[in-house]
Order: C-alpha cells, then sequence, then structure tokens
C-alpha cells in the first residue's frame, strides 16, 4: 500500500512528518465526535489566552482583536449548528484553531505558550464546575420533592423494616427524610471537591510551562478561577498538571455514591408501589404498561434509574482503571477520560430531574400504610421497653417478650389479642398496663429523642429540612 503524502491541513502535525496519517489511524483516534461538546469552554479560554497573549507582548491589539471577533464568530457558527467538524483534524481543539486561523492570519500564533495538553485540563475543569453547579441544584430539587412528598404523607406511618422483614413502625415522612440526608451528604462531597477542581492549569504547557512570562495568575482570575477570598488559584507543578485527572475522579465518586443512593430510594418506590404493599402509586404519566397484559402498571422510571446506577460506578471503574497505569505526564489513554465522565455526568443529572418528577406526581396510599403500621408485632419491642420501664433488665425483657411473640404465632392470635392471663401466665411481673403499648399512635408520640421517628421530632426535622433548603436556595440567588 501507497503510503499517503503529508497533507497541510493535519495542523497537529509539525514538518517532522513526511507522510500523513493514515486514515484509519484518524478514524480510529479523533476525538471530536464527544469532546466537541467543550466548545464553548474552548473558546471561552482561547479568549483569555489570546488576551493575555497580548498583555506579554506577543499579539498586538488589532492581533488581539481579531482574534477574540474569530472566536466569537466560530462560537456563534456551532451554537446555530453551522459549524463543520473534520474528524482529521482529531479533536474540538484543533477543529476551532484551523477555522480560526483560516479566517484570521494571526490566529497562528494562538497557540503560543500551551499545548492541548493544558488546554484540554482546562476545558475539562471549566466545563465539570458548571455541572458540579447543576447537580448540587438537582440534589437541592430532590430534597425539596422528597419534602413535600414527606408533608402530603402526614400523619401516615409504615413498617420499618430490617431484612425486608417488619421491624418497627415509623412515619413515612421518617423513611422518606432519610434520603433527604443522604442526599445533602452527597452535596458536601461536590462541594468539597470543588477546590480542587477550581484550579487553572492553562500555562503549564505539554508539561514544562514557557519560556515566555505568562500571566497564569491573570487568566486563573479571568476564567472564575479563584478561592473564597477571590485569589487565583493556579496549579503548581506543570507536570501534575497535564496528566492530573483526579479532579474528575472525585466528582465520579461522588456521582457513583449519589447513584446508589438514587437506586436505594427507586427500589423503595418499586416496592412500595408493588399491590403487596400499596404504599404509594405514581401517576399514569410516570408509568408504562405492558404489551401484553392490559391490567399493568410498571414503575419502569423508578427501574431505569435504579439500572443507570450500575452505569456511573462502571464509568468511576473505567476511569480509575485508566489511570492506574500510566507514568508521568501526559499519555494519549487519557483521551478516553471524557466519555465515561460524559456519561456519568449526563446520567446523574437525568436521573436526579426524573426521580424528583416522578415524586413530585407520587400520592401517598393512606389505608394500605396503615393497615401495615397497625401490625401489632411491630410493637414488641416497645412491650420489652414497657419491662424494662418496670425494672426489669433489657435482654431478660427481651427473653420474655419473644415468648410472647411465639405463643401469639402458636395461638394464630395478634400480638394485642392475647390475654393478660396469657401474659402473666410466661412472667407475673406483667401487668394490665402493658397492654397499653399497642397503640401506634402512642408508640410514635414517645419517641421524642433527636433523630427519632416521633411525630413531634419528624415535625421538627421537615422544618429544619425546609429552612435550610430555603436559605441555600436564597443564598445561591
Amino acid at each position: 500500500m501507497a503510503i499517503p503524502e503529508r497533507r497541510t491541513t493535519e495542523t497537529s502535525r509539525s514538518g517532522r512528518f513526511r507522510h500523513a496519517t493514515d486514515a484509519s489511524v484518524l478514524e480510529f483516534s479523533e476525538s471530536v465526535s464527544f469532546d466537541r461538546r467543550l466548545w464553548r469552554q474552548d473558546i471561552v479560554g482561547s479568549m483569555a489566552h489570546a488576551r493575555m497573549l497580548a498583555r506579554i507582548g506577543v499579539l498586538s491589539d488589532g492581533e488581539r482583536d481579531a482574534i477574540l471577533e474569530g472566536l466569537e464568530a466560530i462560537g456563534n457558527e456551532i451554537e446555530r449548528g453551522e459549524f463543520d467538524w473534520d474528524p482529521a483534524l482529531e479533536d474540538v481543539h484543533m477543529n476551532i484553531e484551523a477555522a480560526l486561523t483560516a479566517r484570521v492570519p494571526a490566529g497562528a500564533k494562538l497557540h503560543t505558550a500551551r499545548s492541548r495538553n493544558d488546554q484540554v485540563v482546562l476545558d475539562v475543569r471549566m466545563w465539570l464546575r458548571e455541572k458540579t453547579l447543576e447537580t448540587l441544584e438537582g440534589i437541592a430539587a430532590l430534597q425539596r420533592s422528597l419534602l413535600e412528598l414527606s408533608r402530603r404523607s402526614l400523619p401516615a406511618a409504615i413498617p420499618g423494616y430490617t431484612h425486608l422483614q417488619r421491624a418497627q413502625p415509623v412515619p413515612l415522612a421518617h423513611h422518606l427524610l432519610a434520603y433527604v440526608e443522604m442526599l445533602d451528604r452527597d452535596a458536601g462531597r461536590f462541594r468539597d471537591s470543588f477546590p480542587r477542581l477550581n484550579v487553572c492549569p492553562l500555562g503549564s504547557g505539554a508539561l514544562a510551562g514557557s519560556t515566555l512570562r505568562n500571566d497564569r495568575e491573570g487568566v486563573a482570575s479571568e476564567l472564575g478561577f479563584v478561592d473564597a477570598a477571590g485569589e487565583p488559584q493556579v496549579s503548581r507543578n506543570s507536570m501534575d498538571a497535564v496528566g492530573d485527572r483526579d479532579f474528575m475522579v472525585e466528582h465520579l465518586a461522588a456521582a457513583a455514591t449519589l447513584a446508589v443512593h438514587l437506586s436505594r430510594l427507586c427500589e423503595d418506590i418499586v416496592l412500595w408501589t408493588s399491590a403487596e404493599f400499596g404504599f404509594l402509586t405514581l401517576a399514569d404519566a410516570f408509568t408504562t404498561g405492558s404489551s401484553l397484559m392490559p391490567q399493568k402498571k410498571n414503575p419502569d422510571l423508578a427501574e431505569l434509574v435504579r439500572g443507570r446506577s450500575g452505569r456511573v460506578i462502571g464509568d468511576l471503574v473505567s476511569l480509575l482503571t485508566l489511570l492506574k497505569g500510566l507514568p508521568m505526564t501526559y499519555n494519549r489513554d487519557l483521551q478516553e477520560d471524557k466519555e465515561p465522565l460524559f456519561d456519568a455526568v449526563d446520567t446523574i443529572l437525568s436521573c436526579l430531574g426524573m426521580t424528583a418528577a416522578m415524586l413530585d406526581h407520587a400520592q401517598v396510599m393512606p389505608e394500605s400504610c396503615r393497615r401495615a403500621a397497625t401490625d401489632p408485632v411491630l410493637l414488641a419491642t416497645d412491650l420489652a421497653d414497657w419491662l424494662v420501664e418496670d425494672g426489669v433488665p433489657f435482654r431478660e425483657a427481651h427473653d420474655l417478650v419473644g415468648r410472647v411473640v411465639a405463643l401469639s404465632e402458636a395461638r394464630g392470635l395478634p400480638l394485642d389479642r392475647l390475654a393478660l392471663d396469657d401474659l402473666r401466665g410466661i412472667d407475673a411481673r406483667f401487668r394490665k398496663e402493658a397492654l397499653d403499648v399497642f397503640s401506634l399512635e402512642r408508640s410514635l408520640e414517645r419517641r421524642r429523642t433527636t433523630g427519632s421517628p416521633g411525630w413531634e421530632e419528624v415535625g421538627r426535622q421537615l422544618d429544619r429540612w425546609e429552612r435550610l433548603l430555603e436559605d441555600e436556595s436564597a443564598g445561591e440567588g
């Protein structure tokens, strides 16, 4: 096969090469098909870089202005869908630079003192900053949906479960608030990672910076890479800057944990909407039917969120596996970091939005909740607590109530239908007041400690979370 002659359109290749890249190699190695979504960040970063080059004398004011106008025009074309992306130019950076240089001769100077190695990290950091804020907004929106459903659920109570076996009664609102707490920790992880994400790598070059006196701090400030005090945040080691993908790993680790929490919430929704539980019903608009069975109303959206959690976990594992054997600094393997990142971010944002919408249109079924929550066996621990309050050591009380439960099962009677003589036949310390524990309302009223499922405490937590989310929303505004 004849070796193709070198083509001048391959702007990433220097005079060092005598022959063009084989077409199959171009097809295999291009990334513009997926990294083009970074175009806005690439143009904004290039504009800041052009202004910096003018400040240090590499560009004249006229050249700077021509470059800025050219980049703005290219951005408008991309936004309108009129830009012609060329896979032969490999990636988003070379596509934009080639288009700029074809229109503005000074565009050939724009790549001075930077490399695609620091350019791509800059673009991804800027993109991920925006997506982190969107994720935080999505988490807060889901928390508000959970709070609203909690309010609508009052005063419904359901069994709390361990090992998926009925354990003790809790308000449905208390169960839902558990997810609000989990989501708060998720939000904290994204916030904690933000200062490490918000560091400007531009000026690191390919790996060794530049002999030119770049104004790295000025570019960082212009692009919003500043700390809480407004001080510019720039990377401190040029080799680490271009090879670092820790900020992606942190985001995906937080996303994977969030995905697991969404999966657990949706598993509860799947269970609760089944005929066996019947605690919730979902709106028709957020369910699907069966192609065969006309009676079916399936919680497909909850199942899809549960299923897609595996994708986000897989994206994290893919990125970690990609990084584990790489030497310092940049390696072409790192081109493969974007697809798992993009997929995880897209998946999490869509799952957050869909779960919130699904809950906004969910309806609590109070009668089904009441039937399940009034199962007297749920109050067996309350009976043991009554004995403890009467001076019986807990382990002994636990054993005595276990024997009472065994007796109710042997007799085929609910626990609260046993007579006092039945209880006293097990232990004479049972008195008639022991039978008073078999009241769901009284049980929930007595649970008053912080974090407990008592009505009063659940009300306090609902009020607390509503204030927190309102304050957070006002702060963002």
